[in-house]
């Protein structure tokens, strides 16, 4: 089974949204990730790391929109071009898709995801798309969390989970580090 992680920035109280600051991004403080505080490398080697461990990616149709034609020219995002990309949408036509950004599947249902993990190949990681981690998390299909915390407090916004009335759900703590300037990085198995 194919392990199925979510990746993010996250404030201190469970605030996901508008991290970067960039093009569809609405909260008022957009970009909190590079503002206020000192620029500590060491804090960005997860995103390496989870390069190393990517195989696919999934994104829910908002987060697609904003992210394909942004990445598929970004030097940064360069190793993720001819990775296999999903999109979780009942909506987007298949001639929204974004061309030479490597192939790209429409997924419609969440069944489809539950589909999609038993399928051969290694990690597919979701980053931003919080409404789609919400819903994935509720369907019990999130395996691993890996997770940038920062010391900020936003007041409002899209959150990683929902408030769903569910059954307990518990974690292992994988990994964790502090960093000078308030980050922690924190990665959860979910049992």
């Amino acid at each position: 089974m194919r392990e199925l992680v979510y990746t993010g920035f996250m404030s201190l109280d469970g605030v996901v949204d508008s991290p970067g600051g960039g093009p569809g991004e609405e909260h008022r403080s957009g970009g909190w990730v590079f503002k206020d505080l000192e620029m500590v490398p060491e804090a960005w080697t997860i995103k390496g790391e989870e390069l190393a461990d990517t195989t696919a990616l999934l994104f829910g149709r908002r987060s697609y929109e904003a992210f394909a034609p942004v990445w598929r020219e970004s030097e940064d995002h360069a190793d993720y071009k001819e990775l296999p990309k999903y999109v979780l949408s009942s909506t987007l036509p298949e001639d929204a898709l974004i061309d030479g950004w490597g192939p790209t599947t429409i997924l419609r249902s969440t069944d489809d995801v539950a589909e999609l993990k038993k399928s051969d190949g290694g990690a597919i990681f979701i980053h931003g798309s919080a409404e789609l981690a919400r819903r994935l998390s509720d369907a019990g299909l999130i395996d691993r969390y890996n997770l940038l915390v920062f010391p900020v407090l936003l007041g409002g916004g899209k959150s990683l989970f929902s408030d769903a009335d569910k059954a307990k759900q518990m974690l292992n703590l994988r990994e964790s580090e502090a960093y000078r300037n308030g980050i922690l990085k924190l990665i959860y198995e979910v049992r």
